[in-house]
This record gives C-alpha cells, structure tokens and sequence, in this order.
C-alpha cells in the first residue's frame, strides 16, 4: 500500500513527490493548519497561558482532504521543515488529522532523493521541546501585540501596532537617524604626493602615489586649509627618500559558507535583493524550482540556519571536487573549518549548494533571473569557503620628506600583489582592499631610494555619520545584538515596512515620523520590551527551552506581570500623541483650505484639515496610468492584504481593476487588459490572458 507523506508547501510536495516515484502520495498543508485566533487574545492567562488553537478558517477544505488521505493511506510520515514552525505545524497536524502517536516525523536538510528517503527510514517522534519553543514565541508575541496596539492605537494612530521583536529593531533604526541628525561634521585635509624613482622613466606607469601621514615620527591630522598649506608649502621644497621598507606575506581566508544572516547580508550588497525578496527566492531554490529541459529540481540545502558546519561527507565530496576541477594546490590539506557562534542554533548544515556538478553556468537561462544570480551567490561562497587561502606579497613604505623648516614629514605607501589566489580563483578578483592601497601593484622600492617629487595634491573632506541600516546592515546589527533569529530577520524588516514605521530611500532604512512616535512611545511607557538585552534574553530563553526541555510557561510567567503592569499605567497615565500632518499644495474645492497628507489603513490620502465639517479626500499619488476601458486616471492602490493594484479613478461608474500596470488600451485580439513591462527600449505590452500570445513593443 501506499504511504502518506504531508509536507507544508505545494511546491514542495510536487518535488518530493518527482523523487520518490509512485510508492507514495505526497500532499501539502499550506502552512499552519491552526494558530490562536483573530479576535480574540486566545490565552487562558488563568491557566497558565494556555493556547487556545482554532483551525484556520481557509484551511478546512484542506484538512477534509487530509483525513480521507489518512484514512487511505495508513502509513504517515509528517515531513514539514526542521525548524520550530515546522515541528509545530507537524504537530498541529497530527493532532487535527488524529494520527497516533509514534515514529512518524520525518526530517531533512536537503530535498533530494537520497536524503528523503533516508529520513523516511529513520522516522522520530514529535520533539516537543520544539514545539514548545515555537508555542512561547506565538504567546509571548500574542500577548505584547494584543495588550499593547490597543494603547498605540487610542494614543497615537489608529490601527497601529506593536511588536515584541519588532518594536526593538525600530528602536534601532529610530536610533540610529537621530545620531545622524545630532551628527556635526569635522573638517579634515589629505595630502597626497605623487613621487618618482627614476626621474626618466615612463611617468604614466612609475608614478607612485603617497599619501601624508606624520611629522617627525607623529601622526597628524590636518584640520583646516592653512594647516594643509603650511604642509604643502614645506613639503614641495623637501627632498624624498625611502626610510623604511617592509615586504611581507599575507594570506587571506575564506569566508565561511552562508547563514540565513549573512546569505541576506551579501544578496543585498551584490544583488540589491531586499531580505524578504532573498528569503522567497532561496525558499524557491530549496523546495525546488523548474528548470527548463529537466522539470523540478532542489538546488540547495535548508535556508533557514545559523550554523556554518557542514558534513564531513560533504566536505569529503568537496575537496575531491576542486582537486579535480582546479588542482591540488587549491585545495587544503585538512578540511577548512568554521566555528558557530556560541549563542547558534547549529541544528543545521551552512546553506550550500546540493550538488557541486550543478555550476551557475549549467542553469544560466535555465531558471528564472534571481534564482540564478542568488544560486550563484551560494554556490561560489560555499566552494570558496573549502578553499586554500590566497597569498599575497605586501610591501609597506615610508617616505621621509626632509624639509627646510628641519621637520621630516612623512608619508606612506601600501603595495599588495598577487602571489597565489587560492579561493579568490572562484571569484577572479582579489580582496577588498584600504583606499590606500595600490592593489595589485608592488612598487619597487626599497630603503634609501632618492624619490623624485612630480606633483602634490591637497582635498578637503569632512568626517561623516553612521549610515542609515540598510536590509544588510540591519540584519547584521540584530544578529550580532541578539534580536531575532534567521527566520524572523526578513519578516521584521517585513513589518515595519508595511506598518509605514519606516520606508526606503534606495536602500537605506529610515523611520517615519509616525514609526518615531511609536518608538518613543514604547520607550517612555514599555521600556523592557525596548531594552535589546531585555530582548536578548527572552531569545535565549526560547533556546534553553528547544535545547534543554525548560518548561515554556516559565518564560511567560516571568515577563507577563511585567507587561501588565506597564499596560494599566500607559493605559492611566499616557498622554495622547497629537501627530504633525504634513500641509500640501492642493486646495479643497469645497471649502478652499489647503488639504493636509494623512495616513490611513491603505496609505496616504489628502484630507481636508477641515473635518468633519468637510470631508473631502483625494488620492495622495500621481495617475500612472489610463484606464483602458473609460480612459480615466488609473491610480496605485494598496489592498486589506497590502498587495498592490491599479483603479480607475471613476469608481464605481467604472469597474476597472488590475493586478498589472495597464496598458491605456485594451488587447485587439480578445479584449483583456495588456500588462506593461519595462525595456531598455522602451515598453512592451502584453496581454494577460494565457490563452492569448498577443504582445506589442512600445519604443520610447
């Protein structure tokens, strides 16, 4: 008879059903089959915290489907991902679906034929430390949202939120810009000169950029024009020569292969992905993407880790694969090994690619843009990370510049060539390197050499302040604080985008004025659940609670009075938050005032400063398109669900919407709406309906 094995997601079901062939049914939960419920708080805080569960209300044509394939097909193996949320919804599931108890949990960190079915050999039972870790991170979450977005709500902006993990990553960002406000420049000079050894020779190719760096022996920092000009000065009258020369060996090391942090850390610096938009695509790459000629293949292994391990038999594989592709000297005479921070999960392998015969130059134009581009990203750092180091000559120079004044001023030169590339042989460059540093070149020089002075250069720079987060630099920042765990990073970025508490200027993160007045809220009146080792810790103690079995309702018990206690007093005491509205440039034509931007569930609008006595409001953006079927304005628009659509402005006259940018005209082959894509030529239309081919390039 046939086995039964529930997985989470469709896609991943249609995989692992390609591999394991007709001995098995593969089918799919689409994610939790329960949570706690809407409306309600879902607790029973009497009862020691109690989840109330209820099954979700678009999940019930599910579960019927579940319980006939149960009854079917007796044998059932829950095989959903092996992480807290999906030890939970396996439990969840065996629970709802009434499955007794037993070996039926299945585990793997990579879809691929092999690792599947030996996880269906070796079956576990349910761990319910796991689950009862994932069942305090739901109640603890519950309970700060639930208690404290009322208050938020009433006090500040209707409709607002708070979040225990969430609300301190705001924190962090609202921080942040403020020091970059309060930032006050200092101005500093650099000097450079740009000397010879050979006053003859080739000037385009012999010239040796020096940058000032000390006066007798002392590091100076020049702080203002006369200070660089007095330096200047002394300095073009000054007879050069090498002092000191020290050539050196530098070997460099790998990185080490990928964690869900730092995945996202280098796709956004690389690949300008947002973390939600790496997250999707490496969820893609692991439960398998379709792959053209072939069907549906896994790419790579569990994306969601903070452990950069790997097997030893991985690594065996490995090394035997550069031997052969690059040669022995590329590859380590021991297996290179990285250690996990102490404060890691390790439960998983580092993200690697499955199969090391699978090149990014096999799938170019096999898959779709991002997928390749991030599975190249993996794959890359992955090999190099088990690769040799790259050797390097170094050569470290100081000039002396013997002036009249009887000071010798001095300055400096930096050199790094290539000796061996070891890893960097993957990417075909060589390591980042100081602005200093004249990378790739070893100037040939040597103590004593009489230097030819060709030409001086002064320019002026002022000191800088921190940079706004980026997605990378964020995610760093929470990691290495403790905020969050791999599979939070990307939803909190998430959430606080969607919330309007902060919005992205290129890539920087920065916060709103409604996402100020939240945080500052938050710290007057809940400071604790502000305080990132306050945070840190109930982190760690979700840990002890997957790791060592600490019972769950202890962590809730010890935060709950708190939380209580700073509620009733906000709640009493709290002053209510009036917000500046911004005014804009348009005037209401029912009473002339100038109306004001205001932030509402679906976005910003323009209200009449008036209300209620006029209540006059117009859409706050631009029309971006005509609507193909009335030829009115079409505007962006935001759903309940925050996805967004395109209107017509004559709603209701005109019935209008699009999920795509429309093109101003309907299709002439079957009167569906056409989408517009972007070209560098310009634009292209093309009809939304499947069944239709027809498309029209636009040239712009």
């Amino acid at each position: 008879m046939k086995k039964l094995i529930i997985v989470e997601s469709p896609h991943k079901a249609k995989t692992i059903q390609k591999y394991l062939g007709q001995d098995y049914v593969v089918m799919a939960s689409s994610g939790h089959i329960c949570d706690l419920p809407q409306k309600t708080l879902g607790i029973d805080v009497e009862h020691r915290f109690q989840p109330q569960y209820e099954i979700n209300q678009d999940k019930k044509d599910i579960i019927k489907k579940l319980k006939a394939a149960v009854k079917q097909y007796p044998d059932v193996y829950l095989a959903t991902d092996p992480d807290r949320e999906g030890e939970a919804i396996s439990w969840h599931l065996k629970n709802v679906l009434e499955i007794p108890d037993g070996k039926n949990r299945a585990t793997f960190n990579e879809i691929t034929g092999k690792a599947v079915t030996k996880a269906l050999q070796e079956p576990r039972e349910i761990d319910m430390n796991l689950v009862n870790a994932q069942q305090a991170r739901r109640v603890l979450d519950r309970l700060v949202g639930y208690k404290i977005s009322p208050i938020l709500s009433n006090k500040i902006k209707a409709n607002s939120s708070a979040g225990r993990v969430q609300s301190a990553a705001l924190e962090m960002i609202v921080k942040r810009e403020r020091e970059i406000r309060d930032f006050k420049p200092e101005e500093y000079w650099n000097i450079f000169a740009f000397l010879l050894k050979d006053a003859q020779a080739d000037v385009r190719k012999n010239v040796i950029k020096a940058s000032f760096a000390d006066i007798d022996g002392q590091k100076c920092r020049l702080t203002c024009k006369e200070e660089a000009d007095a330096v200047l000065d002394k300095v073009s009258r000054a007879a050069f020569a090498v002092d000191e020369a020290k050539k050196s060996l530098f070997k460099a090391k790998p990185q080490p292969p990928f964690t869900t942090s730092t995945m996202q850390q280098d796709a956004s610096h690389k690949l300008n992905m947002s973390a939600p938009q790496t997250m999707q695509v490496a969820q893609q790459l692991y439960e398998g993407v379709e792959i053209e000629g072939e069907g549906v293949h896994a790419l790579v292994t569990y994306i969601r880790t903070d452990s950069v391990r790997i097997s030893p038999e991985m690594q065996g594989y490995t090394l035997k694969y550069i031997r052969e592709k690059f040669g022995e000297e590329y590859a380590p005479k021991k297996p290179n090994f990285y250690k996990t921070k102490s404060d890691a999960q390790d439960a998983h392998e580092a993200i690697r690619p499955i199969s090391l015969e699978r090149t990014p130059e096999s799938l170019q134009n096999k898959i779709n843009r991002n997928q390749y581009r991030l599975y190249k990203l993996i794959y890359e750092r992955y090999l190099a990370s088990q690769m040799t180091e790259a050797v390097y000559n170094t050569l470290s120079v100081h000039i002396r510049a013997e002036a009249d004044d009887n000071k010798a001023y001095g300055f400096k030169v930096n050199g790094k060539a290539v000796r061996f590339p070891g890893y960097t042989v993957i990417y075909n460059t060589v390591q980042e390197n100081e602005e200093d540093d004249q990378t790739g070149v070893l100037p040939d020089l040597a103590e004593g050499d009489k230097l030819t002075l060709k030409e001086l250069k002064s320019e002026q720079k002022f000191t800088k302040p921190p940079s706004r987060y980026t997605d990378a630099s964020l995610i760093k920042a929470l990691e290495e604080n403790g905020i969050g765990r791999p599979s939070t990073y990307a939803s909190i970025i998430s959430v606080l985008d969607k919330r309007a508490y902060t919005q992205k200027e290129n890539k920087a993160i920065a916060p709103t004025p409604l996402g100020e007045a939240i945080c500052d809220y938050m710290v007057e009146h809940f400071p604790e659940i502000m305080d990132l080792q306050f945070t840190a810790k109930m982190e760690g103690a979700l840990d002890m609670i997957e790791t060592e079995g600490m019972e769950w309702q202890r962590v809730i018990e010890s935060f709950y009075p708190k939380l209580i206690k700073r509620v009733a007093e906000a709640g009493r005491f709290g002053n209510k938050v009036k917000m500046e509205e911004q005014e804009s440039d348009v005037v209401c034509e029912k009473c002339g005032a100038k109306m004001v931007v205001r932030d509402g569930k679906y976005g910003k609008f323009l209200a009449c400063p008036n209300f209620p006595k006029c209540r006059n409001i117009k859409p706050i953006n631009q029309p971006v398109a005509k609507c193909p079927k009335c030829g009115k304005d079409v505007y962006k628009r935001t759903s309940r669900t925050g996805k967004v659509f395109y209107g017509c402005s004559g709603f209701p006259d005109c019935d209008f919407l699009s999920w795509d940018l429309p093109a101003p005209y309907l299709c002439p082959e079957c009167g569906s709406v056409m989408k517009v894509s972007k070209l560098k030529t310009g634009v292209k239309y093309t009809c939304v309906n499947k069944n239709c081919n027809h498309s029209e390039l636009v040239k712009q």
